[in-house]
């Protein structure tokens, strides 16, 4: 077997390929175990054509590596290039064996390929608990910032759209739909975490920045699962359409298992140019926990705010808090600090996408009408999120390094090991109010 040329490929430019599709591209010769010697050559010339990749080509240089890679890729009717992303000099396809050998062997300027993997939604009283209602009484509230929820869809919950309609702008990368809505339900809940005003409980069930706009952009599907490429293609049109939609936060409640061999993943590589365009990412931790180095991408990205996430007990008293057994642990790749901070993330109430994926599958998770309960470092992002947004209402020239600072520097320590709490616990009110950082 290991004459056969794809061996040989992933021996010979081992760099040039993440784990996953290196050993997708050697397991395609697994049918040959079992067949005579004479017919492996053929039987391997058919597989290489055969089986189709989906991956990530990420270039040395962009267009002219683009521009080489092409015209291989064109000439096999089976492959093909769906989208560009010029924020990291890369491109998502759909390529066979061949052309994969092809593009390695003909020196198109390739950095490294990667297998577009699956990403998916990271689920397993939060707002007075860090301290935003304070803020939120004193006309904090996050108005004039918008923030972006890249997830499931957002559904238009009266909480979003009542008495005046806060979904500034809605982009489906799933079904191409225009209107805003959620066949799953998490990115509804994630959007109210963040930006839910209370309107249908009385004022109850509010998120951190209840006046903050919301922009929807589903980049998973109704089961919660989308690809390494189209959570790159929802992040990459927020840094498109930054100043047309003033898309100031991204909340990311998804994500993937990190490859502790590469820290600078797509997915790490795309948030880091959101990052440096301007905009504050908050990412979710995961929900892998207790065990250490349980981080996933992109939360592993040094610049991101990653989020951990910790049971406040149901009480606005923040002294019987614990961290959430669930939410995952650092150190993350190169031993960075992670997670940055802890948010609530327990059973959190937030709106409901009547007759989505979880509001039919778990229906003892609803709570009154138009609410349900869910857990997860998913909830205790798009509060973080939200709390990002009052910082930014207070002050709108602050870049998203000190946003974090803000955040970082008045976390209240709970007096666990960094790789659990980072600096600790979420507090709006500290982060808005305190002058440390100016």
């Amino acid at each position: 077997m290991l004459g056969f040329s794809m061996i040989q490929l992933t021996r010979n430019h081992g760099e040039k390929f993440d784990k996953e599709l290196r050993q997708r591209l050697v397991h395609l010769y697994r049918p040959l175990r079992s067949t005579p010697c004479f017919l492996h050559r053929p039987i391997e010339n058919r597989l290489k054509k055969a089986k189709k990749f989906p991956v990530i080509i990420e270039f040395e240089q962009m267009y002219s590596g683009l521009t080489k890679a092409h015209d291989h890729i064109n000439a096999d009717s089976k492959c093909k290039i769906v989208h560009e992303f010029p924020s990291t000099s890369s491109c998502s396809a759909v390529l066979n064996a061949a052309t994969i050998e092809k593009l390695i062997n003909d020196d198109c300027q390739i950095k490294k390929i990667y297998y577009d993997r699956e990403v998916t939604a990271l689920m397993d009283v939060a707002s007075p608990s860090v301290h935003a209602k304070q803020l939120n009484d004193n006309g904090i509230t996050g108005k004039g910032v918008n923030i972006a929820v890249v997830d499931t869809g957002v559904h238009p919950h009266p909480d979003l759209t009542e008495p005046t309609n806060r979904i500034i702008a809605f982009k489906d990368f799933i079904n191409n739909k225009v209107e805003p809505y959620d066949d799953n339900g998490h990115g509804t809940h994630c959007a109210g975490d963040a930006a839910g005003n209370g309107f249908s409980s009385n004022l109850k069930y509010r998120g951190s920045a209840p006046e903050s706009g919301i922009i929807g952009v589903k980049v998973l599907n109704n089961m919660g699962s989308g690809s390494l490429s189209t959570i790159v293609s929802g992040i990459q049109w927020c840094i498109d359409h930054k100043e047309e939609h003033k898309i100031d936060v991204i909340s990311l409640s998804l994500g993937a298992a990190a490859d502790e061999s590469d820290c600078n993943d797509p997915l790490v590589q795309i948030v880091d140019q959101a990052w440096e365009s301007g905009i504050v990412v908050c990412v979710a931790a995961g929900n892998s926990g207790p065990d250490q180095r349980t981080i996933g991408t992109p939360g592993i990205s040094s610049k991101v705010v990653t989020v951990g996430a910790m049971d406040d007990q149901n009480t606005i008293n923040r002294t019987d808090e614990e961290i959430a057994p669930f939410s995952s642990r650092g150190p993350a790749c190169g031993e960075e600090s992670k997670p940055d901070l802890l948010a609530p993330g327990v059973n959190i109430v937030s709106l409901r996408a009547p007759g989505s994926f979880l509001d039919k599958t778990s229906k003892s998770s609803r709570v009154e009408d138009d609410y349900f309960s869910l857990s997860g470092t998913s909830m205790a992002t798009p509060i973080c999120a939200g709390v990002a947004a009052l910082i930014l209402q207070v002050y709108p020239e602050f870049t998203p390094d000190q946003v974090k600072q803000r955040l970082l520097e008045s976390a209240v320590d709970k007096g666990l090991p960094e790789y659990v709490q980072g600096a600790g616990y979420l507090d709006a009110q500290q982060a808005v109010e305190s002058t440390d950082s100016e």
